[in-house]
Protein backbone atom coordinates (compact mmCIF):
# COMPACT_ATOMS: atom_id res chain seq x y z
CA UNK A 1 0.00 0.00 0.00
CA UNK A 2 2.78 2.42 0.94
CA UNK A 3 4.63 1.83 -2.35
CA UNK A 4 1.41 2.28 -4.32
CA UNK A 5 0.69 5.54 -2.48
CA UNK A 6 4.18 6.83 -3.27
CA UNK A 7 3.66 5.99 -6.95
CA UNK A 8 0.42 7.96 -6.98
CA UNK A 9 2.05 10.94 -5.29
CA UNK A 10 4.91 10.85 -7.81
CA UNK A 11 2.40 10.67 -10.66
CA UNK A 12 0.47 13.67 -9.31
CA UNK A 13 3.62 15.74 -8.83
CA UNK A 14 4.99 14.95 -12.30
CA UNK A 15 1.63 15.63 -13.93
CA UNK A 16 1.37 19.00 -12.16
CA UNK A 17 4.88 19.93 -13.32
CA UNK A 18 3.96 18.97 -16.89
CA UNK A 19 0.89 21.19 -16.80
CA UNK A 20 2.92 24.12 -15.52
CA UNK A 21 5.56 23.43 -18.15
CA UNK A 22 3.01 23.97 -20.90
CA UNK A 23 2.93 27.70 -20.11
CA UNK A 24 5.14 29.40 -22.63
CA UNK A 25 7.67 32.11 -22.00
CA UNK A 26 9.52 34.33 -24.46
CA UNK A 27 12.95 32.80 -25.21
CA UNK A 28 15.93 34.76 -23.91
CA UNK A 29 18.11 36.21 -26.69
CA UNK A 30 21.75 37.18 -26.45
CA UNK A 31 22.77 40.85 -26.40
CA UNK A 32 24.13 40.55 -29.93
CA UNK A 33 20.88 39.03 -31.21
CA UNK A 34 18.79 41.74 -29.52
CA UNK A 35 20.99 44.40 -31.08
CA UNK A 36 20.70 42.78 -34.48
CA UNK A 37 16.93 42.57 -34.16
CA UNK A 38 16.70 46.24 -33.16
CA UNK A 39 19.15 47.87 -35.55
CA UNK A 40 18.94 45.74 -38.66
CA UNK A 41 16.37 44.32 -40.99
CA UNK A 42 16.98 40.70 -41.98
CA UNK A 43 17.92 39.88 -45.56
CA UNK A 44 15.32 39.53 -48.27
CA UNK A 45 15.71 36.13 -49.82
CA UNK A 46 15.80 35.57 -53.59
CA UNK A 47 12.40 34.60 -54.94
CA UNK A 48 13.36 30.99 -55.74
CA UNK A 49 15.06 30.41 -52.39
CA UNK A 50 12.22 32.09 -50.50
CA UNK A 51 9.67 29.92 -52.30
CA UNK A 52 11.58 26.75 -51.41
CA UNK A 53 11.86 27.79 -47.76
CA UNK A 54 8.19 28.69 -47.66
CA UNK A 55 7.29 25.28 -49.05
CA UNK A 56 9.53 23.64 -46.47
CA UNK A 57 7.85 25.53 -43.63
CA UNK A 58 4.46 24.66 -45.03
CA UNK A 59 5.39 20.98 -45.04
CA UNK A 60 6.61 21.23 -41.44
CA UNK A 61 3.44 23.01 -40.33
CA UNK A 62 1.34 20.26 -41.88
CA UNK A 63 3.33 17.25 -40.71
CA UNK A 64 5.12 18.07 -37.46
CA UNK A 65 1.86 18.62 -35.61
CA UNK A 66 -0.47 15.69 -36.13
CA UNK A 67 -3.54 17.63 -35.04
CA UNK A 68 -2.82 20.43 -37.57
CA UNK A 69 -2.92 18.23 -40.65
CA UNK A 70 -6.66 18.55 -41.16
CA UNK A 71 -6.98 22.18 -40.00
CA UNK A 72 -6.51 24.06 -43.26
CA UNK A 73 -7.36 27.48 -41.84
CA UNK A 74 -4.85 27.28 -39.00
CA UNK A 75 -2.17 25.80 -41.23
CA UNK A 76 -2.74 28.54 -43.80
CA UNK A 77 -2.42 31.24 -41.14
CA UNK A 78 0.79 29.71 -39.81
CA UNK A 79 2.35 29.54 -43.28
CA UNK A 80 1.30 33.10 -44.07
CA UNK A 81 2.89 34.33 -40.85
CA UNK A 82 6.14 32.55 -41.66
CA UNK A 83 6.07 33.88 -45.21
CA UNK A 84 5.58 37.44 -44.00
CA UNK A 85 8.49 37.03 -41.61
CA UNK A 86 10.73 35.82 -44.44
CA UNK A 87 9.69 38.63 -46.77
CA UNK A 88 10.37 41.18 -44.05
CA UNK A 89 14.07 40.30 -44.00
CA UNK A 90 16.43 42.84 -45.67
CA UNK A 91 20.23 43.02 -46.21
CA UNK A 92 22.39 43.77 -43.20
CA UNK A 93 20.62 41.47 -40.75
CA UNK A 94 21.92 38.52 -38.81
CA UNK A 95 23.72 35.70 -40.54
CA UNK A 96 21.70 32.62 -41.57
CA UNK A 97 23.26 30.64 -38.72
CA UNK A 98 22.17 33.24 -36.14
CA UNK A 99 18.65 33.37 -37.53
CA UNK A 100 18.35 29.58 -37.57
CA UNK A 101 19.40 29.51 -33.91
CA UNK A 102 16.63 31.98 -33.14
CA UNK A 103 14.12 29.80 -34.97
CA UNK A 104 15.29 26.74 -33.03
CA UNK A 105 14.90 28.55 -29.71
CA UNK A 106 11.47 29.78 -30.69
CA UNK A 107 10.29 26.43 -32.03
CA UNK A 108 8.72 25.31 -28.79
CA UNK A 109 7.04 28.70 -28.43
CA UNK A 110 5.53 28.43 -31.92
CA UNK A 111 4.29 24.92 -31.15
CA UNK A 112 2.66 26.08 -27.93
CA UNK A 113 1.02 29.03 -29.68
CA UNK A 114 -0.39 26.66 -32.30
CA UNK A 115 -1.67 24.41 -29.48
CA UNK A 116 -3.37 27.38 -27.79
CA UNK A 117 -5.25 28.28 -30.97
CA UNK A 118 -6.37 24.71 -31.64
CA UNK A 119 -9.09 24.63 -28.99
CA UNK A 120 -12.16 26.68 -28.27
CA UNK A 121 -12.78 28.01 -24.78
CA UNK A 122 -15.25 25.18 -24.20
CA UNK A 123 -12.72 22.55 -25.27
CA UNK A 124 -10.09 24.06 -22.99
CA UNK A 125 -12.63 23.92 -20.16
CA UNK A 126 -13.20 20.20 -20.83
CA UNK A 127 -9.44 19.56 -20.80
CA UNK A 128 -9.07 21.38 -17.50
CA UNK A 129 -12.04 19.54 -16.01
CA UNK A 130 -10.55 16.17 -16.97
CA UNK A 131 -7.19 17.05 -15.41
CA UNK A 132 -8.89 18.30 -12.24
CA UNK A 133 -10.85 15.03 -12.02
CA UNK A 134 -7.57 13.12 -12.25
CA UNK A 135 -5.90 15.15 -9.52
CA UNK A 136 -8.89 14.87 -7.17
CA UNK A 137 -9.26 11.12 -7.73
CA UNK A 138 -5.55 10.48 -7.19
CA UNK A 139 -5.74 12.57 -4.03
CA UNK A 140 -8.48 10.30 -2.68
CA UNK A 141 -6.52 7.15 -3.51
CA UNK A 142 -3.33 8.54 -1.98
CA UNK A 143 -4.95 8.81 1.44
CA UNK A 144 -4.66 5.30 2.90
CA UNK A 145 -6.57 6.06 6.09
CA UNK A 146 -10.20 5.20 6.76
CA UNK A 147 -10.85 2.52 4.14
CA UNK A 148 -13.22 -0.28 5.19
CA UNK A 149 -13.46 -3.68 3.53
CA UNK A 150 -16.73 -4.29 1.70
CA UNK A 151 -15.91 -7.68 0.21
CA UNK A 152 -13.05 -10.00 -0.68
CA UNK A 153 -13.21 -12.72 -3.30
CA UNK A 154 -11.46 -16.09 -3.25
CA UNK A 155 -9.11 -14.93 -6.03
CA UNK A 156 -7.94 -11.97 -3.94
CA UNK A 157 -10.11 -9.26 -5.53
CA UNK A 158 -11.01 -6.76 -2.87
CA UNK A 159 -13.54 -3.91 -2.62
CA UNK A 160 -13.08 -1.21 0.00
CA UNK A 161 -15.13 1.90 0.77
CA UNK A 162 -14.72 5.25 2.44
CA UNK A 163 -16.86 8.32 3.10
CA UNK A 164 -15.24 11.51 1.77
CA UNK A 165 -16.49 14.92 2.98
CA UNK A 166 -18.27 16.85 0.19
CA UNK A 167 -17.98 13.80 -2.06
CA UNK A 168 -19.86 10.97 -0.39
CA UNK A 169 -19.17 7.26 -0.26
CA UNK A 170 -16.57 6.01 -2.71
CA UNK A 171 -15.56 2.46 -3.57
CA UNK A 172 -12.10 1.12 -4.33
CA UNK A 173 -11.43 -2.09 -6.25
CA UNK A 174 -8.00 -3.72 -5.95
CA UNK A 175 -7.24 -6.59 -8.36
CA UNK A 176 -4.33 -8.27 -10.12
CA UNK A 177 -4.84 -9.23 -13.77
CA UNK A 178 -2.64 -11.78 -15.55
CA UNK A 179 -2.07 -9.46 -18.51
CA UNK A 180 0.44 -6.64 -19.13
CA UNK A 181 -0.54 -3.00 -18.74
CA UNK A 182 -0.53 -2.47 -22.53
CA UNK A 183 -3.23 -5.12 -22.96
CA UNK A 184 -5.56 -3.49 -20.42
CA UNK A 185 -4.93 -0.06 -21.89
CA UNK A 186 -5.88 -1.37 -25.29
CA UNK A 187 -9.19 -2.75 -24.04
CA UNK A 188 -10.17 0.04 -21.65
CA UNK A 189 -9.06 3.05 -23.69
CA UNK A 190 -8.46 2.25 -27.34
CA UNK A 191 -11.51 -0.04 -27.55
CA UNK A 192 -13.63 1.76 -24.99
CA UNK A 193 -16.71 1.79 -27.19
CA UNK A 194 -16.69 -2.03 -27.33
CA UNK A 195 -17.21 -2.39 -23.57
CA UNK A 196 -20.90 -3.11 -24.06
CA UNK A 197 -19.89 -6.33 -25.85
CA UNK A 198 -18.34 -7.90 -22.76
CA UNK A 199 -19.64 -6.02 -19.71
CA UNK A 200 -23.36 -6.75 -19.11
CA UNK A 201 -23.62 -3.76 -16.77
CA UNK A 202 -22.94 -1.45 -19.74
CA UNK A 203 -25.29 -1.27 -22.69
CA UNK A 204 -23.32 1.23 -24.70
CA UNK A 205 -20.43 3.68 -24.52
CA UNK A 206 -20.07 6.25 -27.25
CA UNK A 207 -17.32 8.82 -27.71
CA UNK A 208 -19.09 12.12 -28.41
CA UNK A 209 -15.98 14.24 -28.92
CA UNK A 210 -12.23 13.76 -28.82
CA UNK A 211 -10.14 16.74 -27.70
CA UNK A 212 -6.42 16.37 -28.26
CA UNK A 213 -4.75 13.10 -27.43
CA UNK A 214 -5.77 12.80 -23.76
CA UNK A 215 -9.38 13.99 -23.41
CA UNK A 216 -12.73 12.64 -24.61
CA UNK A 217 -16.40 13.32 -23.90
CA UNK A 218 -18.43 10.12 -23.59
CA UNK A 219 -22.03 9.01 -23.21
CA UNK A 220 -22.57 5.77 -21.30
CA UNK A 221 -25.86 3.91 -21.04
CA UNK A 222 -25.93 1.54 -18.06
CA UNK A 223 -28.11 -1.54 -17.75
CA UNK A 224 -30.71 -2.10 -15.06
CA UNK A 225 -29.31 -3.52 -11.82
CA UNK A 226 -30.36 -5.29 -8.62
CA UNK A 227 -33.21 -7.16 -10.26
CA UNK A 228 -34.44 -4.01 -11.99
CA UNK A 229 -34.72 -2.17 -8.67
CA UNK A 230 -32.24 0.27 -10.20
CA UNK A 231 -33.64 1.39 -13.52
CA UNK A 232 -31.66 2.47 -16.60
CA UNK A 233 -29.16 5.26 -16.04
CA UNK A 234 -26.93 7.19 -18.39
CA UNK A 235 -23.83 9.30 -17.85
CA UNK A 236 -22.16 12.11 -19.78
CA UNK A 237 -18.54 12.35 -18.69
CA UNK A 238 -15.24 13.97 -19.53
CA UNK A 239 -12.41 11.44 -19.45
CA UNK A 240 -8.68 12.09 -19.25
CA UNK A 241 -5.98 9.50 -19.89
CA UNK A 242 -2.32 9.96 -19.04
CA UNK A 243 0.83 7.95 -18.45
CA UNK A 244 3.87 8.69 -16.34
CA UNK A 245 6.54 6.04 -16.69
CA UNK A 246 4.93 2.63 -16.30
CA UNK A 247 1.78 3.99 -14.61
CA UNK A 248 -1.37 4.65 -16.65
CA UNK A 249 -4.24 6.65 -15.14
CA UNK A 250 -7.74 6.83 -16.64
CA UNK A 251 -9.84 9.47 -14.89
CA UNK A 252 -13.15 11.23 -15.37
CA UNK A 253 -16.19 12.95 -13.94
CA UNK A 254 -19.64 14.16 -14.97
CA UNK A 255 -19.87 17.09 -17.36
CA UNK A 256 -22.43 18.96 -19.42
CA UNK A 257 -22.54 18.42 -23.16
CA UNK A 258 -25.21 20.38 -25.01
CA UNK A 259 -25.53 17.90 -27.85
CA UNK A 260 -26.46 15.07 -25.47
CA UNK A 261 -29.54 16.17 -23.49
CA UNK A 262 -31.29 13.91 -20.99
CA UNK A 263 -33.09 10.97 -22.58
CA UNK A 264 -36.75 10.15 -22.01
CA UNK A 265 -37.21 7.22 -19.62
CA UNK A 266 -33.55 7.29 -18.51
CA UNK A 267 -32.27 8.93 -15.32
CA UNK A 268 -29.14 11.05 -15.88
CA UNK A 269 -26.74 9.90 -13.15
CA UNK A 270 -23.33 11.42 -12.46
CA UNK A 271 -19.78 10.22 -12.00
CA UNK A 272 -17.87 12.06 -9.32
CA UNK A 273 -14.09 12.19 -9.59
CA UNK A 274 -13.24 8.62 -10.51
CA UNK A 275 -10.22 6.85 -11.96
CA UNK A 276 -8.46 3.61 -12.79
CA UNK A 277 -4.76 3.21 -12.09
CA UNK A 278 -2.80 0.57 -14.01
CA UNK A 279 0.78 -0.37 -13.28
CA UNK A 280 2.94 -3.50 -13.58
CA UNK A 281 2.80 -5.78 -10.56
CA UNK A 282 6.02 -5.53 -8.57
CA UNK A 283 8.22 -8.51 -9.45
CA UNK A 284 5.85 -9.64 -12.25
CA UNK A 285 5.84 -7.03 -15.04
CA UNK A 286 3.66 -9.28 -17.23
CA UNK A 287 0.82 -8.80 -14.71
CA UNK A 288 -1.09 -5.62 -13.92
CA UNK A 289 -2.25 -4.18 -10.63
CA UNK A 290 -5.56 -2.42 -11.28
CA UNK A 291 -7.08 0.02 -8.80
CA UNK A 292 -10.51 1.43 -9.62
CA UNK A 293 -11.94 4.34 -7.63
CA UNK A 294 -15.71 4.44 -8.20
CA UNK A 295 -17.81 7.43 -7.18
CA UNK A 296 -21.35 7.60 -8.57
CA UNK A 297 -24.48 9.53 -7.76
CA UNK A 298 -27.26 7.33 -9.15
CA UNK A 299 -29.91 10.00 -8.56
CA UNK A 300 -33.52 9.01 -7.99
CA UNK A 301 -35.04 7.68 -4.76
CA UNK A 302 -32.93 4.70 -3.79
CA UNK A 303 -32.11 3.37 -0.30
CA UNK A 304 -28.42 3.68 0.55
CA UNK A 305 -28.20 -0.03 1.33
CA UNK A 306 -29.22 -0.87 -2.24
CA UNK A 307 -26.86 1.71 -3.71
CA UNK A 308 -23.90 0.40 -1.73
CA UNK A 309 -24.68 -3.19 -2.68
CA UNK A 310 -25.08 -2.34 -6.36
CA UNK A 311 -21.86 -0.31 -6.65
CA UNK A 312 -19.61 -2.80 -4.88
CA UNK A 313 -21.07 -5.66 -6.94
CA UNK A 314 -20.54 -3.67 -10.17
CA UNK A 315 -16.82 -3.54 -9.38
CA UNK A 316 -16.58 -7.26 -8.63
CA UNK A 317 -18.47 -8.10 -11.83
CA UNK A 318 -16.28 -5.75 -13.85
CA UNK A 319 -13.09 -7.55 -12.80
CA UNK A 320 -14.53 -10.94 -13.71
CA UNK A 321 -15.86 -9.81 -17.10
CA UNK A 322 -12.61 -8.02 -17.92
CA UNK A 323 -10.57 -11.17 -17.29
CA UNK A 324 -12.86 -13.20 -19.54
CA UNK A 325 -12.59 -10.61 -22.27
CA UNK A 326 -8.79 -10.53 -22.12
CA UNK A 327 -8.60 -14.33 -22.19
CA UNK A 328 -11.02 -14.68 -25.10
CA UNK A 329 -9.37 -12.14 -27.39
CA UNK A 330 -5.81 -12.44 -28.73
CA UNK A 331 -3.53 -9.59 -27.80
CA UNK A 332 -3.49 -6.84 -30.41
CA UNK A 333 -0.85 -4.20 -30.88
CA UNK A 334 -1.32 -1.70 -28.07
CA UNK A 335 0.30 1.50 -26.91
CA UNK A 336 0.45 2.89 -23.40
Amino acid sequence: MMKHSLQLEAFKAQDARSSRGCRTQRPTLTAQERSQEHHHQPPRLPHRQGTMLLATFKLCAGSSYRHVRNMKGLRHQAVLAIGQELNRRAPGGPTPAAWINQVRRRGSLLGSQLEDTLYSNQELAYIQQGEEAMQRALGILSDQEGWKKESQQANGDEVLSKVIPDVGKVFRLEVVVDQPVERLYEELVEHMEAMGEWNPNVKEIKVLQKIGKDTVITHELAAEAAGNLVGPRDFVSVRCTKRRGSVCVLAGMATHYGEMPEQKGVIRAEHGPTCMVLHPLAGSPSKTKLTWLLNIDLKGWLPKTIINQVLSQIQVDFANHLRKRLESRPALEARC
